[in-house]
């Protein structure tokens, strides 16, 4: 049978004072939304999104998985209705879009403890720190019979540690009849998910509760929580690159994407930042205060410091990337140095080349881009510009404070300067 993940995410998030649907925000470069659908991916065979009216952002980031609309939110059992017919006879699981950090190894423990047999519905429970306003997972005999609400609770209820985190599953045709079983019979007026518990207690079904992380199940409904959020995953982040033989000498100021990709023996400096997109192979060296973003660093090269790498910059093999010096759409060739104050855009550069402190590809014209071509081991020199499209062959060399707008051949010396003269006194 196959088994199904809702994933509820047509809250509005007002209290995130965005016009961002909430589950649009992001954590280490990722929508919250993209987070629990990739966990739910992994463990799941199908993937159904609930979304609200007017949210085509939403709908949009869980392609190609089925997505159905919630047009009056009328709460969350309704919610999960609108994807009843996406259950079938297997076990169905809901999740929420503003828990994002629900690991892979959480979902599948939950399935698995569904799938055991003696209990009907498996709720996620949590042990907060402060366990504050939670609803309380109220147990006896080791099975839930009710959830209880913190304005609810008696005192001896407050007491209880264990709170509800929200996550659920439980097999699609009892899901369905509890869901149609709910009542919204409450001062809001809203139908609730986590009535099913109830539902299911008087038709003498045992209801568990496996314990999760509350890092994992910690909820994002403000800018706040979200900067909690950002700082568990960072944190989940460093830890695993670190586990696998990542060097980091302040790994608390590095900042990581969520599909961030490092090597073997790869340095960090402090004050790294890594935007979505890139890709860092074995022994290179990512020096202090950098900023990457959509890049592929080759083994053995060295970034920075205060270096600035862009979408579509391919740094080659043992190539250096030095100080304040930005890199957009363009490759460095093997070996190949650009060490001080350089804008290298649109362009490639060969193996072993070395461009001088304060060059410029000149890439655009006001309407288009343009692309500058350097051969192997050419020799920029400093404070050139290289107006393109231009193409500068092997082993040439453009004198310093040079502004290239014709080719250069292979192995020419090329002047863009106007002649020096002095006159004394």
């Amino acid at each position: 049978m196959q088994s199904t993940a809702v994933i509820i995410a047509a809250g509005l998030g007002t209290r995130m004072k965005s016009a961002l649907p909430k589950a649009a925000h992001k954590i280490a470069g990722r929508e919250m939304l993209l987070h629990i659908v990739r966990a739910a991916e992994a463990v799941f065979d199908r993937v159904v999104v609930v979304i609200g009216p007017d949210m085509p952002q939403l709908a949009k980031l869980a392609a190609p998985h089925k997505v159905v609309v919630q047009h009056e939110r009328l709460g969350t059992a309704h919610a999960t209705r609108q994807a009843e017919d996406a259950f079938g006879q297997g076990p169905v699981a809901v999740f929420y879009a503003d828990n994002p950090l629900v690991s892979v190894e959480t979902m599948r423990a939950l399935l698995t403890r569904a799938k055991t047999g003696d209990a009907g519905l498996v709720l996620l429970g949590m042990t907060p720190p402060e366990p504050g306003k939670y609803g309380r997972l109220v147990l006896e005999g080791g099975y839930i019979t009710r959830i209880v609400e913190f304005a609810d609770a008696t005192e001896a209820e407050k007491q209880i540690r264990l709170c509800n985190a929200g996550g659920m599953v439980a097999l699609g045709p009892d899901m369905r009849d509890w869901l149609a079983d709910v009542s919204n019979d409450n001062a809001k007026g809203e139908f609730y998910l986590t009535d099913i518990v109830a539902i299911a207690r008087a038709q003498g079904v045992n209801v568990a509760a496996l314990e999760a992380p509350y890092a994992e199940c910690m909820g994002v409904n403000s800018r706040a929580e979200l900067a909690e959020a950002e700082a568990v995953f960072q944190a989940r982040l460093r830890t695993r690159f670190l586990d696998a033989g990542v060097g980091m000498q302040a790994p608390e100021t590095v900042f990581l994407a969520a599909d961030t990709v490092l090597g073997e023996d790869v340095l960090i400096g402090p004050h790294v930042v890594f935007g979505p997109g890139v890709t860092v192979e074995a022994g290179a060296e990512i020096k202090a205060f950098s900023h990457l973003e959509g890049c592929i660093v080759h083994a053995g090269a060295i970034i920075g410091p205060y270096a600035r790498l862009r979408p579509g910059a391919d740094i080659g093999e043992a190539a250096h990337v030095g100080n304040f010096v930005e890199i957009k759409a363009a490759t460095l060739g093997k070996g190949a140095k650009a060490n001080h104050l350089t804008y290298i855009g649109d362009a490639e550069v060969g193996a072993g080349s070395n461009i001088g402190a304060g060059t410029i590809t000149c890439n655009y014209d006001g309407t288009h881009k343009h692309r500058t071509i350097i051969g192997a081991r050419a020799f920029i020199g400093s404070n050139s510009s290289l107006v393109a499209p231009v193409t500068v062959g092997a082993g040439a060399l453009v004198a310093a404070g040079s502004v290239i707008t014709e080719n250069v051949p292979d192995g020419a010396l090329a002047l863009g300067r106007g002649r020096q003269v002095n006159k004394p006194r």
